[in-house]
């Protein structure tokens, strides 16, 4: 049974990234941290995966992120070699980017965020390693990403930039781990729910601290400060995981949650090809006039986006593709039967006649 609470999250979450990268405004960051929610929803929903299938979650796991993602690499590939990217094995990894992979042009903008799919990735690879140690020992396996990402923040050593995300969302996957495993609920015994109001204090303290006194280029967009954004974001978590309201089935969410991968993948060049022509044509980008009439573009050419190759998650999931998801299917109205057919006055199945 779907949890429609974490639908909820899950929606506001991928609207709330669709509105930064349209606008950059900083305080989203602090008031959602979405990449770090996101992050611990997926890894609540992988314990799920590998509690009901083993190791084979993660193939189930990779065959539902992949194909939307090939979809968006069959129009930029071809189009960054034919503009003259130079074509070296590197370009394969576009299939399966554990790494980064070459890209040129429009699209080394535009395809700016998959640095979510690759951290995605390893998260889901090594997620059968992670699960059993997390379960032996949760609060220092949860307190590892935080303390290294405090190592390389204090000693300002530049690890490759995949250690470091690691590092930075770790932390989010395992209070994933926790939210399904039942830890954060106020009637388990773990001390991560004895003392979550704890802990939430003292990561929000520490973060905004880190935040108010080491400041970014942005100033507080917390994008640009790993340690306050690993911080603060896992103190949101912990509050907004430790709730379970009833949520009423939305149509909105469904959508949402449906098409959330095509959504997160096609957000970025849509954003990049609209501020380009705005800027060709002279049309207002910044201010009220700017942002409001980009953002409703680009929700716009995101909507025909998703119709027109949003159906390949729902083959990707096993599910009957459909353009729009939720659509209530009406059945056809059944006709009473005549008596003695199935109806009153017919006789049960197997009864004796008398």
């Amino acid at each position: 049974m779907r949890n429609r609470y974490l639908d909820l999250l899950r929606a506001a979450a991928t609207v709330r990234v669709v509105v930064y990268h349209s606008t950059g405004w900083a305080a989203l960051t602090i008031l959602f941290p979405a990449m770090s929610v996101m992050f611990a929803l997926a890894g609540s929903m992988m314990a799920a995966s590998l509690d009901r299938s083993g190791p084979l979650a993660v193939e189930r796991r990779l065959h539902r992120l992949l194909p939307s993602l090939w979809v968006l690499v069959a129009v930029a590939v071809p189009v960054m070699v034919l503009g003259g990217m130079a074509w070296d094995w590197r370009v394969l990894l576009w299939a399966f980017p554990i790494v980064d992979p070459p890209a040129t042009g429009f699209w080394l903008q535009g395809l700016a965020a998959m640095w979510y799919l690759r951290d995605f990735l390893w998260f889901v690879l090594l997620s059968p390693v992670l699960l059993p140690v997390f379960r032996r020992f949760p609060l220092t396996t949860v307190a590892i990403p935080y303390a290294g990402l405090t190592a390389l923040t204090l000693t300002g050593a530049t690890p490759p930039m995949i250690v470091r995300d690691l590092a930075l969302y770790g932390g989010a996957w395992l209070i994933g781990f926790a939210h399904h495993d039942g830890l954060l609920r106020r009637s388990s015994d773990g001390a991560l729910a004895r003392y979550r109001w704890w802990i939430v204090g003292v990561l929000a303290a520490a973060g905004a601290a880190w935040a108010l006194t080491h400041p970014g280029p942005r100033g507080l967009d917390l994008n640009d400060i790993p340690l306050a954004n690993a911080l603060w974001s896992a103190a949101f978590i912990l509050v907004v995981l430790g709730f379970d309201p009833p949520v009423a089935p939305r149509r909105a969410l469904t959508v949402l949650n449906a098409r959330a991968l095509t959504i997160y993948l096609w957000h970025v060049p849509l954003i990049i090809a609209v501020v380009r022509l705005a800027e060709v044509t002279g049309l207002p980008v910044h201010g009220w006039v700017g942002i409001t009439w980009r953002l409703a573009v680009v929700s716009v050419l995101l909507g025909v986006v998703v119709l027109a190759v949003g159906w390949v998650e729902d083959l990707s999931a096993g599910r009957r593709p459909v353009l729009v998801p939720g659509r209530v299917r009406r059945l056809a109205p059944v006709s009473p039967a005549p008596a003695g057919v199935g109806g009153v006055g017919a006789p049960k199945a197997g009864a004796r006649r008398g």
